[in-house]
Parts: C-alpha cells; sequence; structure tokens
C-alpha cells in the first residue's frame, strides 16, 4: 500500500528536501549507496572482487534539465572508466546507465543520449567491459531498445533492462533473446498506471517467471535482478531445464540488500553481480529502494525513531 505513496514522493522536490534535510538520512542511505565518489566506492568494488562478486555501477543521476548536465553525467562515466582500468577487472566491473541522466528527455533527447552513451560505450570496450542500459518508467522504453540496438550493432554485449510489471515485457524477452544479447529481468521500480502495468505483487512475480523462461530458453545471457528466495529457486530450475551451465546466465541484487545471500551464490559457483550506486544525487534511487521492498521502509522508520 505505501509503496505507489513512496514512489511519487520520489518525484517530489519538497520531500527530497524533507528526507535530505533529516539528520537521521544518512547514516540510512550509507546502507544503499556505497559513497559519494569513485574514490569512495573504488574500495568497495575491490573488496567484493576479491570475494568472488562482480559489479555493475551507477553513477547516481536522472531527469536532467539540460544539455550541459547531459554532459556532465557522460564525463562522470568517463572518470568511472578511468578509475577502473588500473583494476583490471573486466567484465566484472561494468557500468549502469539511465539514459535519462544523458539527456534523453531534453528536445532531440534521443539522438542527444545516444551520442552521450556511445562515447561511454566505446570507452567502456576499451577496458574489456561492457554498459547496460537501465530502463526507467513506460515512456522510455521504445527509445531506450532503439538506443540498445543501434549500440549492439558495433558493440553487441551491451546489456538491457526490462521490467516484469510491463504488460509488454514478454514480447520485449522474445525479441530481445537472441545470440549474444545480456538481458537483466527486474521487477519493476516506477509509479506505473493500470493501462500499462499489473498493478499485483502476484501478478508480477507470476510476468517475472514467464519473462525469465523465455530468456532461459533463448539465444541470449539472461541476468535474473532480483532478492526474492523463490525466485532465485525458480532460476536456478529454469537454468536446469534450459541445460545452461552456471556461467550462462547470473544473479544481480542491490548493494546492502541481502548481502549473506549474495556470498552465498558466489561461493557456490554462480556468478553473483552486485549493483553498486554511488553519487550525491541519491535522492530518487533511495526512495525507490523504500518503496520496493516494506523491509527497507521498516528499516528507514526504525532508524528515525531510534535516532530521533
Amino acid at each position: 500500500m505505501l509503496g505507489p505513496v513512496i514512489l511519487a514522493a520520489s518525484r517530489s522536490d519538497r520531500m527530497r528536501r524533507v528526507v535530505s534535510a533529516a539528520p537521521v538520512t544518512k547514516p540510512v542511505v550509507n546502507r544503499f549507496i556505497a559513497g559519494e565518489s569513485i574514490e569512495e566506492t573504488s574500495p568497495v568494488v575491490e573488496a567484493m572482487a576479491a570475494r568472488g562478486l562482480e559489479v555493475t555501477l551507477d553513477v547516481l543521476g536522472e531527469d536532467i534539465t539540460d544539455p550541459a548536465a547531459a554532459l556532465l553525467a557522460r564525463d562522470a562515466y568517463l572518470r568511472l572508466i578511468e578509475a577502473l582500468t588500473p583494476l583490471e577487472l573486466g567484465p566484472r566491473a561494468e557500468m549502469s546507465v539511465k539514459l535519462s541522466s544523458f539527456g534523453q528527455a531534453l528536445p532531440g533527447g534521443h539522438d542527444l543520449a545516444l551520442k552521450n552513451i556511445t562515447a561511454v560505450v566505446e570507452a567502456a570496450a576499451e577496458i574489456g567491459t561492457t554498459v547496460t542500459l537501465d530502463m526507467e518508467d513506460h515512456t522510455t522504453v521504445d527509445s531506450t531498445l532503439a538506443i540498445h540496438a543501434e549500440l549492439r550493432e558495433r558493440f553487441p554485449e551491451t546489456g538491457a533492462v526490462v521490467q516484469s510489471y510491463l504488460f509488454r515485457t514478454e514480447d520485449d524477452c522474445r525479441a530481445l533473446a537472441a545470440a549474444g544479447s545480456r538481458v537483466r529481468l527486474v521487477k519493476g521500480a516506477y509509479k506505473e498506471p493500470a493501462s500499462v502495468a499489473y498493478q499485483d505483487k502476484t501478478e508480477v512475480d507470476k510476468a517475472y517467471v514467464r519473462s525469465l523462461r523465455i530468456l532461459m530458453d533463448g539465444s541470449g545471457y539472461p541476468m535474473a535482478g532480483t532478492h526474492d528466495p523463490r525466485l532465485i529457486a525458480i532460476t536456478q530450475e529454469l537454468a536446469h531445464r534450459a541445460g545452461r551451465k552456471l556461467d550462462q546466465y547470473e544473479f544481480q541484487m542491490l548493494y546492502g540488500i541481502r548481502e549473506a545471500e549474495q556470498n552465498r551464490l558466489a561461493a557456490e559457483g554462480h556468478r553473483m553481480r552486485v549493483y553498486i550506486a554511488y553519487g550525491t544525487d541519491w535522492y530518487g534511487y533511495f526512495m525507490r529502494r523504500l518503496a520496493e521492498r516494506p523491509a527497507n521502509l521498516t528499516f528507514f522508520l526504525r532508524s528515525l525513531v531510534s535516532r530521533g
């Protein structure tokens, strides 16, 4: 019930000011955000690599309002790639990018975002890694998938994200599950209307399984983004039925959530990638994490009470 309210608050400037100013917020945010800079985040990446975990890195920022900000976002990723170079992690450290931070929503934004993200994908390829295009609300799906298709002509390892709560996703999975593709499946974390998305959690979960089966039976590389123990078990079963070896799919989870499970899967030989977000523009990301799981909201509220 609270999820839609929190998602609405994630787009509210007033709520951003209130939450950001609360003294107790930063210690709680630190559970989900690895740092405000790449200098703070690099040791986290190295520590995870030492434990057999892989990572995907997100420089926080979205819904930018002018082309200059889009260039700043591009340059932030280029600095990230520069910092990753001496770590020599290759594809074990990839990047996740929201095209809204690259100018997608601006006038002429499709071409602007494509130009900016191409520079990042080129630089990532030079150090032996890649980029996955995060999916945002339903109005961006067609543009994001079109940019993904164009990037894959030169960089076929470029990844895409699909969200099971959207009605269209099973068809998108059929189109994407081709040889060489990399597709991350998540449930979805934006407030969407009933005309385009399932509203009931059970229906979202069922759609997740149907979409995951399509990806597992396809010729691409599925990336199961989930913290749900039942869906983790289903992922393993579907991979087994599809005849996939442990290196032919992977799990992905968020930094700060179910760390013991992340370590368990890695120890069992699974590819386990952790989504690490960092930066100062953390508000929207943080609020979506609260909306996704009641346990996250309880954790935050309990901290408010105990620290108040």
